[in-house]
């Protein structure tokens, strides 16, 4: 039987097909292991960078790595860019998400908040991994967001997917100390009624 963690990684592997199937500003670029335990995602979404000259200029094409290290769930998945992004909450090295994930939240989650940074719909200048982007997008915030599109797929272009099985599976495991998996729950971004009130992403985060 497999283990809880082997579960949870299948349960992610199938949602993220089930919710970017088709959906043209976020695919699955690249897997490692089986179930996948390393991700490439490439984003096809208005982002800065800075060119060699030092000039802060829009890019269309993002590439970010997700490692799901031998602590996921209960640890946050470790996320870089491949890719020159230009942000307050990105460096060469992560991705700032450690405050906003839990064990309970599903990974196709997670790699939409990360669309949404890329975007500049969400950005923390309060304390930044790029002090200089943190300044960059104070000074300019009535140029944000860079890309002001819906990054998470609609409601109805998702294909339909079931999690009751695999979730059901890995319930017995929470009193073994493995957190239980919430069952994905298919938000869009057009309706914002739909998203958990305790998610702090549901509105966009500006901090200066």
């Amino acid at each position: 039987m497999p283990s809880p963690r082997t579960r949870r990684l299948l349960l992610d592997h199938q949602t993220l097909l089930s919710r970017l199937a088709g959906w043209p500003l976020i695919e699955i670029s690249g897997t490692a292991g089986m179930p996948p335990e390393i991700y490439r995602f490439t984003y096809h979404i208005k982002g800065l960078y800075v060119a060699d000259n030092g000039e802060i200029l829009e890019r269309n094409v993002h590439v970010l790595e997700a490692n799901l290290s031998l602590g996921y769930p209960r640890r946050a998945p470790q996320c870089r860019m491949l890719t020159p992004v230009f942000h307050p909450n990105f460096n060469e090295s992560m991705a700032c998400i450690g405050d906003f994930w839990a064990a309970s939240e599903g990974l196709d989650d997670l790699v939409i908040r990360i669309g949404r940074m890329i975007a500049y719909q969400e950005y923390n200048t309060k304390s930044p991994l790029n002090g200089l982007a943190a300044k960059w997008a104070t000074q300019n915030a009535n140029l944000l967001p860079i890309d002001p599109r819906n990054i998470a797929p609609p409601l109805e272009s998702t294909a339909a997917f079931s999690t009751q099985p695999i979730a059901a599976a890995i319930a017995p495991a929470e009193s073994a100390g493995t957190p239980q998996l919430a069952q994905p729950a298919e938000k869009s971004a057009e309706t914002p009624a739909e998203k958990p009130a305790e998610d702090p992403w549901a509105q966009k985060i500006s901090i200066t």
